[in-house]
């Protein structure tokens, strides 16, 4: 089991993309020669990613806020974000860093995003660890759920942040295929400590930016197959029957591949950022033996 290292404070630069100023972070690690760790959620931001850059200080390790998180705020705040835009945007930073092709962990939207990249810019990543990614568009129950994530975007435009994120956290959690009545299921914010006013903001990322852009998406898996990218397709040990799992064992599925099990759940890799606690060790162990098989 990997331990936290003290490595590198990261240098944080910022890139001027079409409708967004990207931030990033580098931290240098101690082996030159190795490849670029990049680790990437979407819409979770750097923030998310300490505690695992911690465990990987012989890669030189890249983190970046996703246009409309955190740091990176879009021109049209309000605006939807699509895989292809965030596939660019991780190609632009792994451009700026230069350090050419790149290993790739990617976890979420995160994962939709890579295989996007992947798809549309091959050259960039040599190694890609796709984790959980969420993808509606390739599971049976693709009308269920497309039903269910636009109606949380349109509870969220109508009603607010409290609502919609308290039927995101419904959906995210539910075991199982997605009920064709999912919209009608009562649900209370305060349950899950949720607001039940309306604030009046519209620039949420999760339910107003990628909610329907992410799940609706689907790959273009014979480009994937034709890409010099090594594809690993990574499920969470506490995350079967929801729907990221899913995705990921049917992304696994359509390439002919079997995906390989990371510990804890959907969030495995925290250690305690946002509040939220996985298995950051034993995920961390995880990970640098994928890295290791290169």
């Amino acid at each position: 089991m990997t331990q936290p290292t003290t490595i590198t404070r990261p240098t944080t630069q910022t890139l001027d993309v079409p409708g967004v100023k990207l931030t990033y972070d580098v931290r240098q690690g101690a082996d030159p020669d190795a490849p670029v760790l990049m680790i990437i959620g979407s819409p979770m931001a750097a923030a998310g990613f300490v505690t695992l850059a911690s465990h990987v200080p012989d890669r030189t390790v890249v983190t970046y806020d996703p246009r409309g998180s955190e740091r990176s705020v879009k021109a049209e705040p309000t605006s939807q974000s699509t895989p292809e835009q965030h596939a660019d945007d991780i190609h632009a930073v792994i451009s700026a860093v230069g350090r050419g092709r790149v290993d790739l962990f990617a976890t979420s939207g995160g994962a939709v995003n890579a295989l996007a990249l992947v798809t549309r810019h091959p050259d960039d990543v040599r190694l890609l660890i796709a984790h959980e990614p969420p993808l509606a568009a390739i599971l049976p129950d693709r009308e269920a759920a497309f039903a269910a994530t636009e109606d949380i975007a349109a509870s969220y435009q109508r009603d607010g942040m409290g609502p919609a994120m308290a039927k995101f956290i419904m959906l995210v959690s539910l075991q199982g295929e997605v009920p064709a009545d999912f919209a009608s299921m009562p649900v209370d914010p305060a349950m899950f400590g949720l607001p039940t006013e309306d604030d009046g903001n519209r620039t949420d990322p999760v339910v107003g930016q990628n909610i329907i852009t992410v799940t609706h998406f689907e790959p273009d898996f014979d480009a994937l197959q034709a890409a010099p990218t090594r594809i690993v397709v990574a499920v969470g040990e506490e995350a079967g029957g929801t729907l990221a799992h899913r995705g990921g064992e049917a992304v696994a599925q359509r390439l002919g591949v079997a995906p390989v099990t990371f510990p804890g759940g959907h969030d495995g890799f925290l250690g305690g950022e946002y509040g939220h606690a996985g298995k950051p060790d034993e995920f961390a162990a995880k990970l640098r033996e994928v890295l290791a098989q290169g």
